[in-house]
């Protein structure tokens, strides 16, 4: 800061306080070249996945997430994307996608914690109320998985 107190241009944001954000993991499934979403309670679409607990590693956090919402066993594979959301006007949370090895096929199963459970192809996802970053994790996997 110059003497004025003012934040000179190009110099670092000083903190009073870090930020402390829940971080979720969620993974972009294909089964038969469509996406497999949740519906939450927000009637939000959104990926499988979800909090990060203390001293677990992003991939196996994502792995035990799906066994649990879709009853599935599953291969995580590349880091796609990573942003902040704004859940609710006072609630943020880091968000971490990873791309998970396309299945021919499965049986899916859905758990208490999601009203619905979908797949779609990946035309239909531009009209399906969800955040813009699940979006662009889901068009980046799918390009990177040839799809």
């Amino acid at each position: 800061m110059d003497p004025s107190g003012e934040q000179a241009a190009g110099s670092p944001v000083q903190l009073t306080k870090p930020p402390v954000w829940p971080v979720s993991i969620k993974g972009v499934l294909f089964i038969a070249q469509e996406v497999v979403l949740l519906q939450n309670e927000r009637e939000e679409w959104e990926l499988p996945g979800g909090r990060l607990e203390a001293g677990e590693e992003p991939g196996s956090c994502l792995a035990r997430e799906i066994t649990e919402e879709l009853g599935i066993e599953v291969t995580v594979a590349d880091l796609i994307d990573c942003w902040r959301y704004p859940v609710l006007p006072s609630r943020e949370v880091l968000i971490v996608t990873y791309g998970v090895r396309p299945l021919p096929t499965a049986q899916l199963q859905l758990s208490h914690e999601h009203k619905a459970l979908g797949r779609f192809p990946i035309k239909a996802i531009a009209d399906l109320k969800m955040p813009d970053g699940y979006r662009r994790s889901i068009r980046d996997w799918a390009a990177r998985c040839g799809l």
